[in-house]
């Protein structure tokens, strides 16, 4: 893909975990692709350290503080970007996400529950302050919401439970709001009906050289970098407003040894 391209110039996009793995990366795509990002993360100074490198690739960002869990932080986020930018806020991607191994035996409820409220209910809620603001968006208008969830949505293992179960829930999750898209339509002033101005892409990504991967200790090189899956969101982002992909999996060339 051309990295020069400018065809997401004049859109602002909300890139939730920005400082770090996937994140990161996913909003320095962005940026090189024309958008402004907002970067939204707990972690203020990983969030700085992506603006520099977003900047420093001739693209521009500003720094969020939003906890993905708490409902006043999700909604004062939301609010303050469409204050600022208007109609021009119209992307979302949905990145932030923790893992917490542990066995049957032994899981801690305050932990799988962190993990639910990170990787699923956060993100879904989200969504929803989203959608409330872009369902008035001008006529000839489509606002993207991007989700990734995981390969581990669709697989089991030892010790994964709080992770698998929380983007399985989450990827139904999904599966549900794209259907009511298609089904809800917006009623015009004049009285007439018109499709829900905003589509929903789920990215389901394989294993990533990302640092909530570290605990799994598989080798770099048996995972993709999270450039990779960041230019997969790009290209969701670009494809034509009459089309939209319900989920994509993408996996490395080369078969990790997965430890779950």
């Amino acid at each position: 893909m051309d990295h020069s391209t400018t065809e997401l110039k004049g859109r602002v996009a909300l890139v939730t975990g920005a400082a770090s793995g996937l994140g990161r990366a996913t909003a320095v795509a962005l940026a090189e692709a024309g958008a402004h990002v907002a970067l939204a993360d707990i972690n203020a100074a990983g969030s700085e350290e992506t603006r520099t490198l977003v900047t420093g690739a001739g693209g521009s960002a500003d720094v969020l503080s939003l906890d993905v869990t708490d409902d006043d932080s999700r909604q004062r986020t939301v609010a303050a970007l469409f204050d600022r930018h208007g109609d021009a806020f119209d992307i979302l991607v949905n990145v932030a996400g923790i893992d917490r191994p542990g066995y049957i035996t032994d899981i801690d409820l305050a932990d799988y529950r962190r993990v639910q409220a990170v990787n699923c209910e956060g993100p879904i809620f989200l969504t929803s302050e989203f959608m409330k603001r872009v369902q008035h968006l001008p006529e000839g208008r489509t606002a993207d919401v991007v989700h990734i969830v995981s390969l581990s949505a669709l697989t089991s293992g030892s010790g994964a439970i709080a992770y698998n179960g929380s983007k399985a829930g989450f990827l139904n999750a999904t599966r549900c709001i794209q259907r009511e898209l298609r089904e809800k339509a917006v009623r015009q002033p004049d009285g007439s009906e018109r499709p829900f101005p905003c589509r929903v892409q789920a990215l389901i990504p394989a294993a990533m050289d990302t640092p909530m991967m570290e605990q799994w200790g598989i080798p770099s090189h048996l995972m993709m970098p999270p450039s990779a899956v960041a230019e997969m969101v790009r290209t969701l982002l670009l494809l034509h407003p009459s089309a939209f992909v319900p989920e994509m999996q993408i996996v490395p060339r080369l078969e990790p040894n997965f430890p779950r």
